[in-house]
């Protein structure tokens, strides 16, 4: 670790944590340059128990004792300054104190995650960071074993996602699946029955589906304001709904995320 103090916001060092109220920019760039961000002292804590390598981290003079011994053992430098330096790098006041910039893992393939899996959620192209990462804190919560994301899906890894999910997405294993013709085979050939989150003529209610799930299942939750495409609707083995009071036709992705895997895990695992 070596200290390096920041006076210059524009350092062409610092370009990691430039940008970053700029999501259309930064959700192309982190994953093309195999970066992502971990914000707060926790968050890191988490990146690092996972088995994540840093390439640097920017924090405020304040929280330097803190981040001290987390990176004492890593030859990273640790870009200090006051909090107008460092809001003017990130472009938001930093909070949290500490931003780190991680290496990206690699990805590993569908069959791997499933492997010892029994509980999964698929989300099909949900494109809010914050429902993603609060879908991986309910994961981690509910005790879900793995979360499986389409292509289109948001990253799991953006900041906003890291952050929201208290870190969960370090912690959970997950990968992209590919489009329905391919995901839905892997799916059934690991044993998995999909059962579709949605609202259908055809759906049965989430209590009477919870009572006696089938050993393996994985619940497909789709992007807001839409739902589930036709193809995840047609690759489902069953379609389940979440019964409804006083008009409301359903709740928040990540709210419904949470409760069916509430219920689920009421049932032997």
């Amino acid at each position: 670790m070596h200290i390096v103090p920041v006076t210059d916001p524009a350092a062409p060092e610092l370009r990691d944590y430039t940008e970053l109220t700029d999501v259309v920019r930064r959700r192309l760039r982190e994953p093309a340059e195999g970066i992502y961000l971990a914000e707060s002292v926790k968050v890191i804590e988490r990146a690092f128990a996972a088995g994540h390598h840093p390439r640097s981290v920017l924090v405020l003079e304040k929280w330097l004792p803190e981040i001290e011994p987390l990176f004492a053992s890593w030859n990273v430098p640790v870009y200090v300054g006051t909090a107008e330096v460092l809001e003017a790098v990130t472009g938001f006041v930093m909070h949290r104190g500490a931003l780190a910039s991680m290496h990206r893992p690699v990805l590993p393939p569908v069959a791997d995650v499933l492997r010892d899996a029994r509980r999964v959620v698929v989300l099909e192209d949900i494109v809010d960071h914050t429902n993603v990462g609060a879908i991986f804190r309910a994961v981690a919560g509910m005790g879900a074993d793995a979360v499986l994301v389409t292509p289109r899906c948001a990253d799991p890894l953006y900041r906003r996602s890291v952050r929201v999910s208290m870190g969960a997405v370090l912690q959970v294993p997950w990968t992209r699946l590919g489009e329905w013709d391919v995901a839905a085979p892997e799916l059934h050939a690991a044993g998995f029955q999909i059962a579709a989150l949605a609202l259908d003529d055809r759906a049965v209610d989430l209590a009477a589906f919870a009572r006696n799930p089938p050993p393996r299942v994985a619940l497909v939750l789709g992007t807001e304001g839409d739902g589930l495409s036709r193809d995840a609707l047609d690759a489902a083995d069953v379609i389940v709904t979440i019964p409804m009071d006083h008009g409301v036709d359903s709740l928040n992705v990540a709210a419904a995320a949470a409760v069916a895997l509430w219920s689920l895990r009421a049932t032997p695992h």
